[in-house]
């Protein structure tokens, strides 16, 4: 056998680090050398230890994700018993010296995560970290995963993937998150795998020895974060990897598309029916249709001879404009898109320097390369293109990147900021800075307003550029129901703002399925209806008059509760935590949460408990975790811990409110920007302390930044039986001049207000309209639920603190 061929088998073999040779503290940590490798220990923060080792002398880091330095941090660092021991003030890590196992313990010594006997690894190129699994312990995250959401058993391939109409189990997708969280009964733990790479996180599938994250290449490097609960791991993830930019408050509106919606006329009329039928909504959407020839910076000048005036037109009507940008420039000689391109050398390349072509729509296309500072600022300066016609926000398609024949070449080389590497460490993070280009473009064409990206494909930190969807699903119960939870993993990693194309995106809705999917719809946090070409029309009139309607009252809720919405978006831009959370978050040792009737279930905006249910069922099991319970429509007292039966008709989701929560609510608009009647609605429920922070600003510009925002804590006191609406913040003018305070679940006929008493009035109160009874039989009457003498009380909305105490 030649030495070659021995080398070869060598290197197909499993190569452990080996044992510790050296090492040596450093001003955050320690580093050292192994027997195969070098490897590197980083206290980031209290919560978080980095941990890198390769076998080469240097590291290789992604550049794209990690967004914040080491803090300075106290730590204890010494060697004893064969062991290296790093404390910080939440973790305890421990690094076996002869076979370089790491294991995490709290300053409990309750060991939260342990290396397996094989640990870190190589076979050739393929790193791997193998980890053993803790009693009772499952496993949440990765982001855009199909599946349960208990990850146990199953394996994931991180590979950023174009998948048409994908199935409920199909994986990989658009997105790629190597972020996980590991629940036990000994505590809570995150772990995120910062390689670009092809990577796989196996959770115990074909194995019952450990679980283990690989990467087909490049360096193990690796966040350990340990926190005292699910949300607090959260949080840290994403002061890692960013959080989002405060988005336009009409972007939380109800959004319409269609591929496509054409020519302009068809724009036009679609806006003035959703005006003429009283259904609110603020976004229209052009896909590839309003382009020339599907060619990116064009519009087709047969059927948008004047996109100016068309847009000035929706403007007049309350809708934004947001366009569909694809990456492909279409190869052609007098495209200046092209030209620019090529001259300029922006282009994802071959080694020899020859641009990669590939076809996707517009025909044989080049690629920019978004890696390559110089691309993202020509992208950036084009995007004047649609910003000079009135065009609002934009859309990042087939951006994994797309291109028929689904095989892009590994040799195929990106700029990735001064450090060249093909395509196998880049794709996964191609979408991520097409969007981020995208976003830099919005606001370097219009700096005063908030920009708003939605994209298919990204990598972890993609929060910080884009919201996200999930692609191109189906019309139909399973896919409705996945898409929940593909979007309540994705609040698990960072991305908070998310949605699914209601209605499905393949194939045609029942009406059934699309009144249901709309009333799920309105509680997600991006809220859009989208179908595909060559399909019946799928807007919220086109499947009959009671499929309508039921439309229009979930929509007109979800624009009566823009107030909460907006101000839950305006505290995940802070604590990077989801508005739709998975019970995973607040529940995560309730074993029940992850039995596959409840998975499902969600809080959203930190107040509804939504259960949702498909579309032909009548009657449906909700799991209440701990803690009281009102549904929402009725006021129906529950308790928590139990498993109940709901009816469900089509007209009414199950929908509940968690004993001592706090909403705000506003009078119904045609869209976000229009003026309310200046009452801010405040529901508050008995049973528990609560708290809720009120927040306004303008809804568009960065003025918030300068403190022009107008912000206060509301709080119950269950104990002291008061409720503080406590003194205004900021030098934004409230919207509102009237309060009206509502109490749900009180026996209260009288309050005191700032210590005077005050006689509470009555009310009918319904969150949803009824519906028209279209057929006269009385067994197809529909159900109705309104609060009789609901309690409120109306006063003037000052920035003064109010306090309503004696509340029983």
């Amino acid at each position: 056998m030649t030495e070659i061929q021995k080398n070869a088998n060598n290197s197909a073999r499993f190569k452990a680090m080996g044992s510790v040779s050296s090492w040596k503290e450093t001003t955050s940590g320690f580093l050292g050398k192994t027997e195969s490798g070098n490897f590197q220990v980083t206290v980031f923060q209290s919560g978080v230890i980095r941990i890198q080792a390769s076998p080469f002398d240097s590291f290789d880091p992604n550049l794209y994700s990690i967004c914040s330095n080491p803090e300075k941090t106290e730590y204890s660092l010494e060697e004893k018993f064969g062991n290296i021991e790093l404390t910080t003030s939440k973790i305890k890590l421990k690094l076996n010296l002869k076979n370089f196992n790491i294991s995490f313990f709290d300053l409990n010594d309750k060991l939260i995560n342990a290396d397996d006997t094989f640990g870190t690894s190589w076979i050739g190129s393929e790193v791997t970290c193998y980890k053993q699994v803790q009693k009772n312990e499952k496993f949440i995250g990765l982001g855009e995963k199909t599946g349960n959401l208990n990850r146990s058993g199953k394996t994931y391939v991180n590979w950023n993937t174009d998948y048409f109409g994908y199935g409920v189990e199909d994986d990989p997708l658009y997105m790629s998150f190597p972020f996980y969280i590991g629940v036990h009964d000994q505590g809570a733990y995150g772990i995120y795998f910062d390689n670009t790479h092809k990577s796989i996180f196996n959770f115990g599938a074909s194995t019952d020895r450990f679980m283990y994250f690989s990467a087909e290449d490049g360096d193990m490097d690796y966040y350990f974060i340990h926190e005292s609960s699910v949300s607090e791991i959260i949080s840290t993830y994403t002061s890692l990897t960013g959080r989002m930019k405060m988005p336009p408050k009409w972007a939380l509106g109800f959004q319409q598309c269609r591929y496509s919606y054409y020519p302009d006329k068809e724009v036009v009329s679609l806006a003035n029916t959703f005006r003429d039928k009283n259904i609110p909504a603020d976004v229209i959407y052009l896909d590839i249709h309003h382009m020339e020839k599907y060619k990116v910076f064009t519009f087709d000048g047969v059927n948008f001879p004047d996109p100016k005036s068309m847009i000035s037109k929706l403007k007049q009507l309350g809708f934004r404009v947001v366009v569909i940008l694809d990456p492909g420039i279409k190869k052609e000689e007098g495209y200046i898109p092209y030209d620019e391109s090529q001259q300029n050398g922006l282009f994802v390349k071959y080694p020899d320097g020859q641009n990669y072509i590939a076809q996707v729509w517009p025909g044989w296309c080049g690629f920019p390369d978004f890696t390559k500072p110089e691309t993202r600022k020509w992208w950036a300066e084009k995007m004047e293109f649609y910003t000079e016609a009135g065009v609002d926000g934009f859309w990042t398609d087939m951006n994994e990147p797309a291109s028929w024949g689904q095989f892009t070449p590994n040799l195929i080389e990106f700029d990735m900021d001064g450090s060249p590497s093909s395509h196998r460490k880049s794709r996964n993070i191609y979408g991520m800075q097409m969007a981020r280009a995208t976003q830099e473009g919005s606001i370097l064409q219009n700096p005063k307003e908030r920009p708003f990206v939605l994209t298919r494909s990204g990598f972890a930190g993609i929060q910080r550029y884009a919201a996200a969807w999930t692609g191109d699903n189906q019309a139909s119960d399973e896919h409705m129901l996945a898409g929940i939870r593909l979007v309540n993993s994705l609040g698990l990693t960072g991305v908070s703002f998310a949605g699914y194309d209601v209605g499905g995106f393949a194939g045609e809705a029942s009406k059934g399925l699309f009144a249901r999917w709309m009333s799920i719809g309105a509680f997600a946090p991006f809220f859009r209806a989208h179908s595909m070409i060559n399909s019946k029309d799928a807007e919220p009139w086109a499947f009959g008059e009671e499929v309508e309607e039921i439309s229009r009252n979930y929509i007109n809720l979800r624009y009566q509760l823009i107030p909460t919405i907006y101000c839950k978006f305006k505290e995940s831009s802070e604590s990077g935590l989801p508005l739709s959370a998975s019970l995973a978050i607040d529940y995560s040792n309730d074993p029940k949460i992850y039995q596959s009737a409840f998975q499902n279930e969600y809080i959203f905006c930190d107040t509804f408990l939504i259960a949702p249910v498909e579309s032909h069922k009548e009657i449906t099991k909700v799991y209440l975790p701990q803690g009281n319970w009102y549904y929402l429509y009725s006021d129906k007292f529950f308790n928590g811990n139990q498993i109940i039966f709901q009816d469900c008709p089509l007209s009414y989701l199950p929908v509940y409110v968690k004993a001592g929560s706090i909403f705000t609510m506003q009078s119904e608009g045609s869209n976000t920007g229009q003026k309310n009647d200046g009452i801010l609605r405040v529901h508050l429920y008995a049973g528990a302390d609560g708290k809720f922070n009120h927040y306004e600003d303008d809804g568009l510009s960065w003025d918030f930044k300068n403190g022009e925002f107008h912000e206060r804590l509301l709080n119950f006191n269950s104990n002291k039986q008061e409720f503080i609406i406590n003194h205004a913040e900021g030098n934004y003018e409230s919207e509102y001049s009237k309060v009206k305070i509502y109490f749900h679940g009180f026996d209260n006929q009288e309050v005191k207000l700032n210590g005077s008493t005050k006689k509470l009035n009555y009310e009918n109160f319904s969150f949803l309209n009824k519906l028209t009874e279209f057929d006269p039989l009385p067994e197809s009457e529909h159900p109705f639920f309104e609060l009789e003498l609901l309690p409120y009380l109306e006063i003037e909305y000052t920035n003064k603190e109010i306090i309503i105490s004696d509340l029983n």
